[in-house]
């Protein structure tokens, strides 16, 4: 028995208790540490004060009475307000709502069969009557993958929302629990899919391959899940495959993700002799029957030659949990075996506090083992109450503001996802606190802007239920409100905002235009809606070309929106060659000291700055963004025209000197300077500051960054040396190989730059048996030659240019 176990079990009751409770600490704002006393009179949970609200009485209120007793001791003690507090103050009612409603994501590593999982889960629950597989011979495609797109690659490209009842049956008795569920894309190009569904779901179900377990976009999830602190447990699908190895898949979510992790089950049977799996919580086996599993055969009875292997597992399941577990860890001390209540009570509280992820397995597409996954996500993963979420309250310097599940409480939601149908734009929100009614008006938190809801639907896939009414905890869709991503909605009494989701910046760029003048129309409309819709994808103008300029998360991400642009808006488009998102900074410090001087007898311009610009050390997480800081004494500059020096050096950050990228890793200090009582403007100091940049620029030794890519690829065994060659010639660092029966998997880092045209030449490589991801990594000094290249390039088409 290790010491923090020891320590563990002897911490106190209180901790205990809180434990045994569900309080789970979890934090969804910017302000993850922000004193809880910061909390203000009765502000807590309803904002500083009554007597601005403008939609809510106070009878209103009054009447919500369930959280009544929540509400006093946050006027009293707002520092003492905990999430069992809340939990406990609501009332019977809204509790067993609560109680049994989950919202949970689907999210893995590509063809993980994520899609085939959630169409077993549609199916079983009823929500559809006949499954379709992704790559199926009917050509009809899974229910989630309703784009055309989707269904020709075989892949999923945008999230999609579903909603199910599941009915669990426990010792004879059935429990029915309501289940929202988004299905994400495993693609990198398409990860702000998954963070978008993530940011506003309550747990999630990561799927792992039995034969390949963790893989490169599994950490991805993995770190996904970690920013937004969800709950998981993981679900090792493909149990029916060659090389299927599940333990191995578990030992992977320890080691690799570092995520304590314990299989619940044990396989009966693998590869093509999988037949089912043996709860070692309750010590019986599962095997699916029917034609698609539908009926599930529990037994007592386990094979004998599985019987040692189940105890092994057992004890190390119990062991894992007296890590993580307060009352585990006491049973453990005291060599006592734990029920199984008290085991399945334990696995609960450490899923929802982060500590742990419990394991299953199964096979989707053999529909062996899909139902008792769905018992897993009923029994482990939170309900809204248990979930920590809160807002800022903007009139307390955005003190948080916890946010309860209650439906009598004023409405807070959050709005994740837009998408435009046959009707208009659809707009996907996270109901959070209070209800959502049909025609009721809400205010956007960023614009101040009132709205009325028309009409209110609960997706499914493409298809839409209509509903009066949204509940706390809830997700659903509304028509005809005009916002952004991340928009925060309230009643209009509440100040409050919420924060909205991480969005990575872009890594290619191309050029694209119409092919014809009379589209110009249309692919205005494209580019408008894609943009709304995909945070990533975004368009400018190149001021020096007078090119339209798309930027992406790779090479597939904007393929996919060429080609929508060609089917949803009948427009053909001519793009120019993929550009990489370079960057550029400087690696060593240089002084200053420049005047702007232009006096022709009327108003002149005059501005000295004086001062130095020095490199910022790259940190853990790569080059920083430029930084600005005035250390002027004795008033030579005012502050005004201080701030048209950090105007004047922002601006000149966002083109750079050597190719017109943005500029990282750079900080300039102004410490003195000149002006003149009537030349000097802020216009002046702003050019001057410019001026001095560029020239300090090129001074400091600049260097041209670019992005180097995790790349991942999986072939046959027998194609390993020609892949090496691939990436050898790519001068690509190997950095793992990953030997299994069948196939394997080789991790490097190698340059965007040099990725182009990597899909057809492992095609070819592989006999079209390879497959490749990757994900941007980090930004990295460019080659010599390759920088010479780039900046000669940049000066001729500059000059091209001023003989036009």
């Amino acid at each position: 028995m290790s010491m923090h176990r020891i320590a563990r079990a002897v911490a106190s009751s209180e901790a205990c208790a809180g434990l045994l409770r569900g309080s789970v600490p979890r934090s969804r704002t910017l302000c993850l540490n922000a004193p809880v006393q910061r909390l203000g009179q009765r502000g807590a949970i309803l904002g500083a004060g009554f007597a601005g609200r403008r939609h809510f009485s106070h009878s209103r209120i009054v009447r919500a009475g369930a959280a009544e007793a929540v509400l006093k001791q946050a006027a009293s003690d707002p520092s003492a307000l905990t999430q069992e507090d809340i939990i406990d103050n609501l009332n019977s009612t809204e509790r067993e709502r609560l109680k049994r409603v989950r919202n949970i994501g689907i999210a893995a590593h590509i063809d993980s069969g994520k899609t085939t999982a959630t169409e077993r889960v549609l199916f079983y629950t009823g929500r559809i009557n006949a499954i379709h597989e992704v790559r199926g011979k009917d050509a009809v495609g899974a229910k989630m993958d309703s784009m055309e797109l989707e269904r020709e690659k075989g892949i999923t490209i945008q999230s999609a929302a579903t909603f199910c009842d599941w009915l669990k049956v426990e010792n004879g008795k059935e429990e029915k629990y309501h289940i929202n569920l988004i299905d994400t894309p495993g693609h990198i190009d398409f990860t702000i899919e998954v963070e978008r569904a993530l940011r506003v779901l309550d747990g999630a179900v990561m799927i792992l391959c039995a034969v390949s377990g963790v893989q490169s976009q599994t950490i991805t999830v993995d770190r996904q899940m970690r920013r937004y602190n969800v709950p998981r447990i993981s679900f090792i699908n493909k149990m029916d495959r060659m090389g299927a190895n599940p333990f191995k898949a578990v030992d992977q979510i320890n080691q690799k993700l570092r995520m304590p992790a314990a299989a619940l089950q044990v396989p009966i049977g693998s590869e093509d002799k999988f037949q089912g799996v043996i709860d070692l919580i309750r010590m019986k086996a599962i095997y699916n029957e029917g034609p698609k599993g539908e009926v599930i055969r529990e037994t007592d009875v386990i094979p004998e030659e599985l019987k040692k292997l189940c105890e092994e597992k057992r004890a190390l399941l119990i062991e894992t949990l007296a890590d993580v577990d307060d009352e585990i860890a006491e049973i453990f001390l005291d060599e006592r075996t734990p029920t199984p209540e008290q085991i399945k009570a334990a696995v609960r509280r450490a899923t929802i506090s982060l500590k742990f992820s419990p394991v299953l397995m199964g096979s989707a597409l053999a529909d062996k083992s899909v139902q008792p996954m769905l018992d897993a996500v009923c029994d482990y993963l939170p309900n809204p109450a248990e979930v920590e979420n809160l807002a800022l309250d903007k009139r307390r310097a955005e003190a948080p503001v916890k946010l309860v599940s209650y439906n009598e409480l004023p409405f807070v939601g959050l709005a994740f996802k837009l998408e435009e149908s046959n009707y208009g734009q659809l707009t996907y929100i996270r109901v959070y606190q209070g209800s959502l009614r049909k025609g009721m008006n809400v205010f956007n938190a960023r614009t101040d802007k009132k709205v009325k809801i028309p009409r209110i639907v609960r997706m499914h896939s493409n298809e839409m239920e209509e509903v009066p009414e949204i509940g706390a905890g809830e997700i659903c869709a509304v028509f005809g409100v005009d916002c952004a991503s991340g928009d925060t909605f309230t009643d209009g009494g509440l100040p409050y905002s919420m924060s909205s989701m991480f969005v990575p910046d872009p890594v290619i760029s191309l050029s694209i235009k119409p092919k014809t003048m009379k589209d110009g129309s249309n692919f205005s409309k494209a580019m408008n809606r894609f943009q709304r819709e995909d945070p990533t994808f975004r368009v400018h103008v190149d001021a020096e070309s007078q090119e339209t300029i798309i930027s992406g998360m790779g090479e597939l991400h904007l393929d996919i929106y060429v080609e929508r642009m060609r089917r949803e808006y009948k427009v053909e488009v001519e793009t120019g060659q993929p550009q990489v998102a370079y960057r550029e900074t400087v690696t060593q410090r240089v002084e200053f000291d420049h005047t702007l001087k232009k006096q022709t007898g009327g108003a002149g311009d005059f501005a000295r700055v004086v001062g130095f610009m020095e490199p910022i050390e790259p940190g853990p997480n790569g080059y920083a963004p430029p930084t600005f800081k005035q250390e002027v004494t004795g008033g030579s500059i005012s502050d005004k025209y201080l701030f048209a020096c950090e105007k004047g050096f922002m601006a000149s950050c966002e083109k750079g000197p050597l190719l017109g990228h943005p500029v990282l890793g750079t900080h300039m200090v102004i410490n003195d300077g000149a002006i003149h009582i009537t030349d000097s403007s802020e216009m002046a100091f702003k050019n001057a500051t410019q001026q001095a940049f560029r020239k300090a620029f090129r001074e400091a030794k600049p260097q041209v960054l670019e992005p180097l890519m995790k790349v991942t690829i999986t072939a046959p065994n027998e194609f390993q040396g020609n892949i090496v060659g691939l990436l050898n010639k790519r001068n690509a660092t190997i950095n793992d190989t990953e030997i299994g029966p069948e196939d394997f998997t080789l991790l490097a880092d190698c340059s965007l730059n040099a990725m182009f045209g990597f899909s057809s030449q492992l095609r070819a490589a592989t006999q079209g048996k390879g497959e490749f991801g990757m994900e941007f990594s980090h930004y990295s000094p460019a080659p010599g030659q390759l920088q010479k290249e780039l900046i000669a390039k940049h000066e001729k088409a500059l000059a091209e240019k001023h003989k036009k």
